[in-house]
């Protein structure tokens, strides 16, 4: 155990670097500008996030905009949601095209997926039951590379094949997530294995669902969690899981190695599992702020989160404040729409209408806190979407999952631009070593 502080303690102090000397040599940390905004280090076609202006060097707040191939978010969840039909097929048809599927199109393309829902002989045995996981993340993960076993033309990087497999993979994601959790479940905590097989008949929201709940569930809460899927399923470029598909597409791998890295990305707290943290610091405001609607004592509160008295004292106000978005995020807007009527037939409407005073409140107690100068900000689609997910009773085991679930239709869609385009190149940044050079030493000398 000695060896295992000492190393670390070591590798603490070596890794150590000064704050000065990112702005001696202009290195923009985490690959930021210093207004925040991204550094540039590509191009696409697939999503477009809007956020701000730039206007004499300045950043200038709007209401945010999110574009799949050209096309609005608002404008396309708007579009099927008239209709009464779910979205998400067409969605990553959109996204992995470049265009919106017509009727024999999308039905053609969801009958392929209906199709590639299940999985490989004894697959889901060996690979999920059988190898026991605590984390659905990880099991996913897994599943995907042995996925890659199953896959006779696994390193076939043709566009026609890197679609098949696209298409394999967004119809398997849910199915994997749904049977990793109850083997989780059942090995971890002693509760029974159950296993539904996904049905032909049904979208992939209604499938997901029915592999969860059996068909204990309503049309409202179906169509919520194909709007979560819809506005989950893409990006940008520049978000930490969609680059790294980007970063190791660009090396010339293998699909199921891409995916599996995006994966491990979208795993992390700071990028996947921040609703949890949301609903974490609602928990935490619920038992702690005595009256609902008082607005003042909700402020109160907030301020001492803000200042580091309050839930795990960091100082942040979870769900709050995004990288680019400032005045709103339409996924979050889009998302709060459907959520108060979720709320209604869930019997939960007082606790909606405590997370939209929380979410009008939290800016100006955060504007009081930091000044003239501080940055504008909204919302974001974590903190209404484990609210959502909660009222779904979507275990919290399977909220990150569910993002991958959605998110793999993105993932797809840039790697298959990154391996084909005409201009590609393997993604290769460099790093500025400000180590001090030191003689070898024999090692009795030492």
């Amino acid at each position: 155990m000695a060896i295992f502080e000492k190393l670390a303690n070591d590798a603490v102090a070596s890794s150590d670097i000064e704050k000065s000397l990112f702005d001696e040599y202009s290195v923009k940390r985490g690959l930021r500008n210093a207004d925040f905004s991204g550094v540039l280090v590509g191009l696409t076609t697939i999503g477009d996030v809007e956020g701000y202006d730039k206007v004499d060097g300045k950043l200038v707040p709007k209401d945010g905009k999110l574009f799949y191939r050209g096309v609005e978010l608002k404008d396309l969840a708007k579009g099927f949601q008239s209709k009464g039909r779910h979205g998400f097929d067409e969605t990553a048809y959109l996204l992995l095209s470049g265009n919106l599927p017509n009727k024999e199109e999308l039905e053609e393309f969801s009958g392929k997926l209906a199709e590639e829902r299940h999985l490989p002989p004894f697959f889901s045995k060996n690979m999920i039951l059988s190898l026991r996981g605590r984390d659905v993340m990880n099991m996913l993960a897994r599943s995907v590379l042995g996925l890659y076993t199953a896959d006779e033309d696994a390193e076939d990087l043709s566009p026609e094949n890197l679609i098949k497999q696209s298409i394999s993979l967004i119809a398997k994601f849910p199915v994997i997530v749904a049977y990793s959790y109850f083997g989780m479940r059942h090995s971890y905590q002693k509760k029974s294995l159950v296993i539904r097989h996904p049905q032909p008949g049904l979208s992939t929201a209604e499938n997901f669902l029915y592999m969860l709940k059996g068909d204990n569930y309503s049309k409202l809460e179906a169509d919520l969690l194909d709007l979560s899927l819809v506005i989950h399923a893409e990006h940008g470029g520049g978000n930490n899981s969609s680059f790294t598909t980007r970063v190791v597409s660009s090396a010339q791998t293998d699909t199921y190695s891409a995916i599996a890295a995006a994966l491990g990305s979208l795993k992390g707290g700071l990028h996947g599992g921040a609703n949890l943290k949301v609903m974490d610091m609602m928990e935490n405001i619920k038992t702690n702020v005595s009256n609902w609607r008082d607005e003042n004592e909700i402020k109160a509160y907030l301020q001492k989160i803000l200042q580091k008295k309050a839930f795990d004292n960091t100082g942040k106000i979870y769900g709050i404040g995004h990288a680019i978005y400032t005045n709103s995020d339409p996924r979050a807007v889009l998302l709060k729409e459907k959520a108060e009527a979720l709320a209604i037939e869930k019997q939960r409407l007082d606790e909606f209408h405590l997370y939209a005073a929380i979410e009008r409140l939290a800016p100006q107690v955060f504007y009081e806190f930091k000044g003239a100068n501080a940055k504008v900000i909204c919302a974001n689609v974590d903190f209404y979407s484990g609210f959502v997910y909660e009222c779904l009773q979507i275990p919290k085991e399977i909220y990150t999952p569910i993002f991958a679930v959605s998110r793999i239709a993105g993932w797809c869609a840039h790697r298959i631009e990154e391996v084909t385009f005409s201009s590609r190149r393997i993604i290769r940044p460099a790093y500025k070593n400000v180590s001090e050079r030191i003689d070898y030493l024999e090692l009795n000398d030492r």
